[in-house]
Parts: structure tokens; C-alpha cells; sequence
């Protein structure tokens, strides 16, 4: 099957199942669903794409997809249990809602479906790695998957940490700051970031094949990420609402600990 047509009917299989989530949930109830399934989507693409593709040797078609799905179903799976556990939208939809008014059931819709090609735009690169023609598996392929394994359970562990924290009465109103929140005010946001760099690590093995021009567009989805986790709706919304619900207390923690990538605690200059 040409690429085209694999990229093609991935998307046109998630612009239903965002339909009908947003149908669902989306349009009136809880437009967090967005985000399980934006996140599931990424390893159903990959999945698609290491079954329907013709070429590119099967080894490196599975080793994309495994590290894809691995990544997918932890991060799709942590979403889907905070959102049952809260039981009401998260605030970013909920500002949405009230800022759309009557035509917020519709929007929400276009919001949707924005997610679902924002999937394809991220996976694409994906399917362009499992097409590299070199046979067999080469240590960049290794390394990359390496890096993606070690990033996605450096971002479960802060979950977990942040979870823990949060199930303890005597932290309501407080900042967390054990494990790897000690040393970054996002690590979750760092790792979710360090595992689209592990992509173009693998597909540095397109050098010397006639796919090699086109390595620049695995460091797209990195790009994007980075761009919207420290200038979009990652870490300034976060932290816009930690300072309203924990005022002086974050901005000590602020002043104390980086923002993005885990560093050693300063005694209180940024």
C-alpha cells in the first residue's frame, strides 16, 4: 500500500472516533477525552502503518511501532484514569467552554478534529523511518529506541510521584517537590518531550540512502512539542494556574528549580 493512502485512511479512521468521542463526551460533558484520545491515536497510526506498509524492512517497521504503542498506551492510559478520577473538565476546557459560550458544542468539534490530524501530522515521520531501505536494524535504530524506553518511564515515574503526592491530604495547597520535581518543575513535560527526540535518532540511519534528504522531518514532531510545552498550552498554563492555587509557595519553587530540564536546585534565581 502507497504511503499516501496508509496516511490517508489512518486519518479518515480518527476523524470518527474523534467524531464520536466528541459526540459523546466533547460537545457538552468532557472535552478532556481529547487528549486519551489524541494520545491513543499516535499508536494506532504507527500500528497502521508498520501492517500496511510495502516497504522498509519488517524489523524496523516493528521496532518503531513497539516503541510508538509503548509510549501510547502509557501516556493514553495515565490520561484516561485522571480524567475519570477528577470527574469534571479540566480547567483549560472549561475556560474554553465558558469563553465559546452557545457555540462552544461546535467548536469543540473543529477542536477535535484538529487533534486528530495533529496525530497524523506527528506520525507521519514515523511511517517515513520504517521506510528506510537499509536492512536489518543499525545502532541508531537502538539508540533511539533506547531513548524513547527511557523517556517514557522517566515521564511515568514523575506521574507516579505527582500522584502520590497529590493523594496525601496534608499536601493540599503545597508544591511537590520529591523525586524528579526536585530538580525540574515539568519533568513530565521534559521526558514527554525527550521521547520525540528519540525518532530522529533512529532515522539518522536514512544517511546514505535515497530517503536521507528527508531526515529533517523526523525532528518535526520535537520541534512542535518543545514549542508548545514552553510557549503554548504546556508549561505557562500550568504554571499560571499553580500560582493562582498555590501562590507563594510556587513561586518560591519557581525561583528554587528549573523549568523544563531537570537540573541541580539553585538557592533562589530562577
Amino acid at each position: 500500500m502507497h504511503s499516501w493512502q496508509l496516511i490517508t485512511g489512518g486519518w479518515l479512521v480518527l476523524v470518527v472516533a474523534f467524531g464520536a468521542v466528541w459526540y459523546w463526551r466533547g460537545r457538552d460533558v468532557n472535552a478532556g477525552y481529547v487528549d486519551v484520545l489524541w494520545a491513543y491515536g499516535i499508536g494506532f497510526l504507527a500500528l497502521v502503518f508498520a501492517l500496511g506498509a510495502g516497504e522498509g524492512g519488517w524489523q524496523r517497521r516493528a521496532l518503531v511501532a513497539a516503541c510508538a504503542v509503548f509510549w501510547s498506551a502509557r501516556l493514553g492510559t495515565h490520561i484516561l484514569r485522571r480524567v475519570l478520577a477528577e470527574g469534571t473538565e479540566d480547567a483549560r476546557y472549561r475556560n474554553l467552554r465558558s469563553h465559546w459560550g452557545e457555540r462552544a458544542g461546535a467548536k469543540f468539534f473543529w477542536f477535535f478534529q484538529g487533534q486528530a490530524l495533529a496525530d497524523v501530522l506527528l506520525a507521519a515521520p514515523l511511517l517515513l523511518i520504517m521506510l528506510n531501505p537499509r536492512p536489518g536494524l543499525t545502532m541508531w535504530d537502538g539508540v533511539g529506541a533506547a531513548l524513547i524506553v527511557l523517556a517514557v518511564l522517566g515521564e511515568r515515574a514523575a506521574d507516579r510521584q505527582l500522584d502520590r503526592w497529590k493523594r496525601d491530604p496534608a499536601n493540599r495547597g503545597k508544591t511537590c517537590r520529591e523525586g524528579w520535581w526536585a530538580y525540574s518543575r515539568h519533568p513530565n513535560y521534559f521526558f514527554e518531550w525527550l521521547h520525540w527526540l528519540g525518532y530522529p535518532v533512529m532515522g539518522v540511519g536514512l544517511s546514505g540512502t535515497p530517503l536521507a534528504p528527508w531526515w529533517p522531518v523526523t525532528l518535526l514532531p520535537a520541534a512542535v512539542m518543545l514549542a508548545l510545552l514552553l510557549r503554548g498550552t504546556g508549561i505557562p498554563h500550568t504554571e499560571r494556574q499553580a500560582l493562582r492555587s498555590r501562590g507563594e509557595d510556587y513561586a518560591r519553587y519557581q525561583r528554587e528549580v528549573s523549568a523544563f530540564v531537570p537540573w541541580f536546585r539553585c538557592s533562589g534565581g530562577g
